[in-house]
């Protein structure tokens, strides 16, 4: 698929999960096979204002090719500044995160707030897509409250201001993950709009995957599905994984290492290992476990002990 000018090697999209989608994951997602990756949600103001935390965040590797950010905000001249800044040079795609249903995230009018706000979102794609030459894309859900449905609306108002591609959640932030997504809601936005449409929600396998094709989406975005499956990249493209989920887990250690000391991996690894010995005899208990350890060393132990 092709996003603007920026050709995708694929159609298997990464989604940008904030907490998850570090430089480390996105590598592993990237060996198996993803198309795109994009950084979690970083915060625009935090980049306006030198947040040494927040530029931690625009961390890449070097198999990221092409490169996307997502950004969250809400004020168009933040978005203006931090684009003309420079700080993002190197990423081929911005993406604009219109979803987010995290309460501290809507409190402060960001992600999925804009929703109840058209002319605020119109206005903060049309400022990033003067700002810069490069493809400002969005990512949005049907509407704010539980029986809304704005997609038709949103996802005409993204193209006439001038988005390179939409990326679709066929749920309500009152919602939040609960439920399951109607395929149709994403052809229905498919068939409204000329440029090209992501399908995002419950893609855990080849059957869901097949499913979502349905919708006509020019590509998928997996979330969740790839916590504990990032190998779910290759399995989609019918290629031959030879590899344990054990392999996997390693594999995944490996890269952590590489750009992360093991405070923060301890932290941030757990969410992975949890969902990586979901389906062993002793999940459970093994989970339990994972949650209280206190170094990296005790995760590897549950993790790859055979009991």
């Amino acid at each position: 698929m092709k996003i603007g000018n920026i050709d995708i090697k694929n159609n298997l999209i990464l989604a940008p999960m904030a907490g998850i989608s570090d430089v480390s994951f996105r590598e592993l997602c990237k060996y198996f096979g993803a198309g795109l990756t994009i950084t979690e949600m970083v915060s625009v103001k935090g980049l306006y204002y030198n947040s040494k935390n927040t530029l931690k965040l625009l961390e890449t590797s070097k198999s990221e090719v092409p490169c996307a950010v997502q950004l969250f905000g809400h004020e168009p001249k933040i978005f203006e500044s931090v684009i003309k800044s420079g700080v993002l040079d190197k990423f081929d795609i911005i993406d604009i995160n219109m979803g987010c249903p995290a309460p501290k995230i809507v409190k402060n009018k960001d992600g999925s707030y804009l929703l109840k706000d058209l002319k605020l979102a119109r206005e903060i794609i049309e400022t990033c897509v003067r700002a810069t030459n490069k493809p400002i894309t969005v990512k949005f859900r049907k509407g704010y409250y539980e029986n809304d449905d704005i997609l038709i609306e949103f996802a005409k108002m993204c193209e006439s201001a001038g988005a390179s591609c939409i990326t679709v959640h066929p749920r309500t932030k009152e919602q939040g993950y609960s439920g399951k997504i109607d395929i149709f809601d994403i052809k229905k936005v498919k068939d409204a709009v000329s440029i090209p449409v992501i399908g995002n929600g419950d893609v855990v396998d080849k059957e869901s995957f097949k499913n979502m094709l349905i919708s006509n989406c020019d590509g998928v975005m997996i979330g969740r599905g790839a916590v504990g499956n990032p190998e779910i990249f290759s399995i989609l493209q019918d290629k031959k994984v030879d590899m344990s989920k054990k392999d996997i887990a390693k594999l995944h250690i490996s890269i952590l290492k590489k750009y992360f000391e093991e405070d923060y991996i301890v932290k941030i690894f757990k969410r992975h290992a949890m969902k990586y010995v979901e389906a062993k005899i002793g999940a459970v208990e093994k989970r339990k476990k994972i949650a209280l350890a206190k170094t990296l060393f005790e995760i590897e132990q549950i993790l790859f002990s055979e009991n």
